[in-house]
């Protein structure tokens, strides 16, 4: 079978013959990643790649914390990763990551050895594809329709840390899509909605009072609940916003589980129960107009 292996790292000149070879001599599909968190926190959930390679060079402790993202990540399916690292490397990167669960592989590369483990990779998914086939059993709710919809919220974030924090928090009570932009915001909306936006107040290009100008400046997306994500020296600007702009409130980063899911409910609540208001209300005016015309009607037959 054809694994998709995905090559990151800063050492470039090792990921490009890394790739070479494994597409010139396995014909595996290889991508290329940069060694950013945003670059990772995009591609992987959209590529979703068997493998993962990640190829060190000169690494610090922050370059090493790059690559935590790929722990959450990870969890989306069963994805191997494997470290080209020098021996110095090596210690920088084990003393300092969060990831659980890595294969090292030291410099030069043995092409040998890595094909090696890729072999045993092949048969693992082969094993879980033929697995699943076998285990796989089609189940249609028939009260499907009776259950209501888990509501979506999109988060907007430039710290792609505090994305995957507040993603673990809401998953298990709501549909959660990050983003990590202003600018992916508004692209999002121009292709799905959600019903309420978790919005970071200071980001670079785009901020958050810009993103929400241009919402209540759309009919089409002017009803969509807003709430700040906020640092604590924010604060007192947030609170001028609230009043120019009327966003549903603010949290402060950062926040409880409690307090998060808290005031979304709230907030949500407090739009359904005014929605049911204004119906009944439509109703009540039908009916009084109604009765108002139903005895000029009589008078005229």
């Amino acid at each position: 079978m054809r694994l998709k292996i995905m090559v990151t790292g800063k050492n470039r000149r090792i990921a490009m013959d890394v790739s070479e070879h494994l597409a010139n001599d396995r014909d595996y599909i290889t991508v290329k990643c940069a060694s950013s968190k945003e670059a990772l926190f995009e591609m992987v959930p959209r590529e979703m790649p068997n493998v993962i390679i990640i190829c060190l060079g000169d690494e610090t402790k922050d370059t090493v914390a790059v690559f935590d993202v790929l722990r959450e990540c990870a969890k989306m399916g069963g994805v191997t990763l494997i470290v080209i690292a020098s021996d110095t490397d090596r210690k920088v990167f084990i003393n300092n990551t969060k990831l659980e669960r890595m294969f090292f592989m030291e410099r030069p590369v043995s092409l040998f050895a890595l094909y090696e483990k890729l072999n045993d990779v092949e048969e693992k998914v082969e094993e879980q594809k033929n697995s699943g086939a076998m285990l796989l059993t089609e189940y249609v709710n028939p009260h499907a329709d009776d259950l209501p919809p888990r509501k979506h919220i999109l988060v907007v974030d430039d710290n792609t840390d505090q994305l995957l924090q507040l993603k673990e928090q809401l998953k298990e009570f709501y549909e959660v899509t990050l983003v990590t932009s202003g600018e992916a915001a508004l692209r999002f909306f121009s292709k799905k909605t959600a019903d309420l936006i978790l919005l970071d107040y200071m980001m670079p290009k785009m901020n958050g009072p810009e993103v929400l100008a241009r919402l209540r400046a759309s009919d089409d997306l002017v009803h969509i609940p807003v709430i700040f994500l906020t640092g604590v020296s924010e604060r007192d600007t947030v609170v001028k916003t609230l009043l120019e702009l009327k966003p549903e409130g603010y949290i402060v980063k950062p926040a409880k589980r409690s307090e998060l899911v808290g005031k979304i409910i709230d907030v949500l609540d407090t739009i359904e129960m005014n929605r049911e208001l204004e119906e009944a209300a439509e109703d009540a005016d039908k009916k009084k107009k109604h009765k108002e015309e139903t005895p000029k009607e009589e008078e005229e037959t």
